[in-house]
């Protein structure tokens, strides 16, 4: 018997890379987006409901007709800044939308939920590598919803039985190396698509934002995962919800920070090709350093990432623009 997993939000980056996960899993993805942020195109592995996560009636029919054994929750809202200059869309949409999906799994007893959130609950954390009991402070309402919705999730485990896996993402980058999905949003915001735009003449540079942190080149560290890897993550997790074990919190990441600087330059070998830069002044709430203490991730689930190394992440981020760049042709 096939086993459905409803997966909100599953046209987007991380969505669809994880339902390619889930099929060669032996899983049936059931994507459930309102394509706010995601694409159509990206839907490839299982039935797609085009429809909002707010939308009690067709969330409650849709996972009255398949009938899944988890849920993996991925629609919300992602622009720091936006969230800031629209804390309302981001209260509204991420908690609330929460809070429907959560009673939505209620009604309909379902006890397995993995949950995409974020190491943005952190905040300026003065600890590096930053492992999960590390102090929550989120400095955006981006940061703080996704908090919420942990605690809802939290709450709801307390209450009705729900087994979990909070999985907190440090930096999703790449794309599936046999070109099967890549970056889905409508809008580049993060690093490496900006990169890969500036490389393909798409943009005319990209903006490095501050070069005066207390780092070796002064520019800001982050852990880039691969978002295949992340993937496995998801599925590793799934797969140890479902067995009955322990709900889980997680970081998903690599223990290890590359600079904006190194990862522009990486860019540059990688495509062969010129890669202009603007500096700019810092942006408000960026922390100089943000590292994954990620070794719960790799010891509870024997999890291994494959494909993180820069080099990997930068060249299939790369194919996967350059296909874009042919389709549009």
């Amino acid at each position: 018997m096939q086993k459905h997993i409803l997966v909100t939000g599953g046209a987007g980056y991380i969505g669809s890379h994880v339902c390619k996960a889930l099929k060669q899993n032996g899983y049936v993805p059931v994507v459930y987006d309102n394509l706010c942020s995601g694409n159509s195109s990206a839907v490839k592995w299982g039935p797609f409901i085009e429809g909002d996560i707010r939308d009690r009636a067709l969330l409650s029919a849709a996972i009255a007709k398949y009938n899944p054994v988890a849920i993996m929750h991925f629609a919300a809202l992602i622009q720091v800044g936006e969230s800031v200059n629209n804390p309302s869309l981001y209260y509204n949409n991420n908690v609330y939308g929460s809070f429907c999906l959560l009673d939505a799994a209620r009604e309909h007893n379902i006890k397995h939920m993995v949950f995409s959130s974020t190491a943005a609950v952190y905040g300026l954390s003065e600890v590096s590598p930053i492992p999960e009991d590390t102090v929550k402070k989120p400095i955006n309402p981006y940061g703080q919803t996704k908090l919420m919705m942990e605690q809802m999730i939290y709450d709801y485990a307390t209450a009705y039985g729900l087994n979990y896996a909070v999985l907190r993402y440090f930096n999703a980058a790449g794309a599936d190396p046999e070109g099967d999905a890549g970056t889905a949003y409508k809008v580049d915001t993060h690093i490496i698509p900006l990169l890969m735009r500036v490389a393909s003449k798409l943009m005319p540079q990209i903006k490095v934002f501050g070069t005066d942190y207390n780092t070796p080149d002064g520019t800001a560290i982050r852990d880039y995962i691969h978002v295949t890897d992340l993937a496995e993550a998801h599925i590793l997790s799934l797969n140890h919800i479902l067995a009955g074990k322990n709900s889980l919190i997680l970081n998903i990441g690599t223990n290890n920070g590359l600079s904006v600087a190194e990862v522009i330059e990486t860019a540059r070998r990688v495509t062969g090709q010129d890669i202009p830069e603007i500096l700019s002044e810092r942006r408000a709430g960026d922390p100089p350093i943000l590292v994954a203490e990620a070794s719960n991730a790799q010891n509870i689930l024997n999890w291994v990432p494959r494909y993180s190394d820069i080099d990997t992440i930068v060249k299939t981020a790369w194919g996967w623009r350059q296909k874009q760049n042919k389709e549009k042709l």
